[in-house]
């Protein structure tokens, strides 16, 4: 399988030389594109001293657009399959081959790296949330997922498709929910993950309940009607 690493990057620089490093030491063989999301820091400087490989955005885009952007690369240079791989240094890449394995095996359109499965658990309001929300993909879509905010994920050749010429797809659990609703096969391997390396997480309180909220109602209510309700796996 040829595998895209999509790096999104928004004030990485104390964390993306060391995250492209391990990837590279782990995987050789799996390409990567950082997407420098508009960074007011160093990030764009140290991936052009560097020499990574990377695409940079005027301003901060979110997300979406970032991730999109890596998507559209991946489609345009023929990969079998795209990895949402955090820029922090949370996700460990020596779980990638075990990921592709089982995308190869299982015919699957999306494997998620579940923490829940390799013994992990998640406190706080964050682990209220996640259950919350595999609760809600499991009521409304049949889909058992034990991790559905873990952000390493891997993707298909036509989910790829789909996310580069799609314009409201995110990379986010209720995407999930969407494209498990629409036949896809999901499936977990376990993995364990470490905390963010440097820098800082924009995931604080009001984050995570404003996350949440808008998570379960997109997967009660919204994916149902408009653009996505349209959309078919082919």
């Amino acid at each position: 399988m040829r595998i895209l690493a999509i790096i999104p990057a928004f004030n990485e620089q104390d964390c993306i030389e060391e995250t492209v490093q391990s990837l590279q030491r782990a995987c050789p063989d799996v390409d990567y594109l950082i997407v420098n999301d508009g960074s007011t820091d160093a990030t764009g400087r140290l991936c052009d001293e560097l020499g990574l490989s990377h695409i940079d955005l005027p301003v901060n885009c979110g997300l979406s657009a970032g991730f999109q952007t890596g998507m559209k690369h991946a489609e345009r240079n023929d990969y079998d399959a795209a990895l949402q791989f955090d820029a922090d240094g949370q996700h460990l890449p020596e779980y990638i081959p075990a990921m592709a394995k089982a995308m190869q095996e299982q015919h699957a359109d999306i494997v998620i790296a579940s923490r829940i499965l390799a013994g992990e658990r998640l406190g706080g309001a964050r682990g209220l949330g996640s259950h919350l929300i595999s609760t809600l993909i499991r009521l409304t879509c049949g889909v058992r997922i034990t991790d559905p905010t873990s952000g390493m994920r891997m993707y298909s050749r036509r989910l790829i498709k789909l996310f580069a010429e799609s314009r409201d797809l995110s990379p986010e659990p209720d995407t999930i929910a969407l494209f498990a609703r629409k036949g896809a096969v999901v499936i977990e391997v376990p993995a364990h993950m470490q905390e963010r390396q440097g820098g800082r997480s924009y995931l604080d309180l009001p984050h995570v309940l404003r996350y949440m909220l808008h998570t379960c109602s997109s997967i009660l209510i919204f994916q149902w009607f408009g653009n996505r309700a349209r959309i078919k796996l082919t």
